[in-house]
């Protein structure tokens, strides 16, 4: 039966990938900010993944140009937004993922800090809780820049402890500043500064941020259609069910805010219906061949909630661990190959789970391996989140 539905197929799907995340060498960026603005956000509960992420779509890469963003400048802002997970966005996309989905996380992590603490340590209640926050947050604007422990030096109460899990094996004592800190950055009131160690390092300094709700962001529906507008913008043609993964809204907002892009339907191959921008439905040409090594936790490999247009399914036990959490991949014209590791003399060393062994392909991914292996230099690169087939190319 015939309808009135366009249609946009998987290579067209693909084409767009290749141009739109920079994906295709053509297409790399200049900046930073132009890399996280193309992909709306970059995953950031890796530390490396930022780097390694940005760095492969960068017709320059290196580590300095990634921290001129994040540190130097602070055009890009470490924030828990979607999927209550960490990304870093752009400064000026801040308020509205802020009041599309952060403010929100904030809330609720803040009811269970406060559950968390009162409950379980005694003398503790919101009273002392405030008292406490507000002086760490007075002796980080006077210093400008601490790490934890020289915040607890300043304010002795970061120091108290709650036992976890009692009478379990894996029982531990966490200290009360991890978790108020956590949740100071969580609403914006102080953010991440430069490491203490490397760019791989995950112990932060902190500095003094602004509040989210102090910032000057559209209503909540209208974040959302924004935010909605901008990702389709950079993965549509998607489902509805993406989207609502992507962001962790619920069905309802999530199709309320498709609703105010003005968002049509569109058929995809094997029978799926999906969703696009009214401008964004004709053929986009395919880029130059091109291919990828794409870090764990990228941007593009997380994007969609259904994958198999990229991935094939068979492959997903190799390349993500338990937990969902994609490793490194090899990508070739829009298409998850295999999957990359370094090892410890800093070889970059990659494994093809498919057929394509052509030399074209064999080739491009070799140098791409050099083209990583030449910025990263003498670091070495542990995903935080390890996939089987990372584990065994890395030994």
């Amino acid at each position: 039966m015939s309808h009135s539905r366009p249609r946009i197929d998987t290579p067209g799907r693909r084409a767009r990938l290749g141009r739109r995340h920079l994906l295709a060498p053509a297409h790399r960026a200049a900046r930073t900010e132009e890399v996280a603005d193309a992909l709306v956000a970059l995953h950031a509960s890796d530390p490396a993944t930022v780097h390694l992420a940005a760095c492969a779509r960068l017709a320059a890469p290196g580590p300095a140009e990634v921290e001129r963003a994040l540190y130097d400048e602070g055009s890009l802002v470490r924030m828990l937004c979607m999927r209550r997970t960490l990304f870093a966005v752009g400064a000026a996309l801040a308020p509205v993922v802020a009041s599309s989905t952060a403010q929100a996380i904030a809330a609720k992590e803040r009811a269970g800090m406060v559950k968390w603490v009162t409950e379980g340590a005694p003398g503790w209640d919101e009273r002392r809780l405030a008292d406490v926050e507000a002086r760490t947050l007075a002796a980080l604007r006077a210093h400008g820049e601490a790490t934890a422990a020289q915040l607890a030096a300043e304010v002795p109460d970061l120091r108290d402890t709650i036992v976890v899990s009692p009478g379990k094996p894996y029982q531990a004592a966490v200290a009360v500043s991890s978790r108020i800190l956590r949740i100071l950055a969580a609403e914006g009131r102080i953010r991440r500064g430069r490491p203490r160690g490397g760019w791989t390092s995950s112990t932060f300094r902190w500095r003094p941020g602004t509040a989210f709700a102090e910032l000057p962001a559209p209503p909540a529906p209208e974040a959302r259609a924004d935010l909605a507008r901008r990702w389709l913008a950079s993965y549509g043609p998607a489902t509805v069910e993406d989207l609502k993964w992507w962001t962790g809204w619920t069905l309802t907002a999530t199709r309320q805010a498709l609703a105010a892009t003005g968002a049509v339907e569109v058929d995809l191959d094997d029978g799926a219906r999906g969703v696009a921008l009214p401008d964004d439905l004709e053929p986009v040409p395919a880029p130059e061949p091109w291919a990828a090594l794409l870090p764990a936790l990228d941007p593009t490999a997380m994007g969609w909630k259904t994958r198999d247009w990229y991935l094939d399914p068979e492959h997903v036990p190799q390349l993500f661990d338990r937990s969902g959490n994609i490793g490194p991949t090899v990508w070739w014209c829009g298409r998850i190959i295999g999957g990359w590791a370094q090892r410890a003399d800093g070889e970059v060393v990659w494994r093809l789970l498919t057929d394509d062994d052509s030399g074209e392909v064999g080739a491009a991914v070799a140098a791409e391996a050099a083209r990583l292996a030449a910025w990263v230099g003498d670091v070495r690169v542990t995903p935080r989140f390890r996939s089987p087939l990372e584990r065994e190319l890395s030994r």
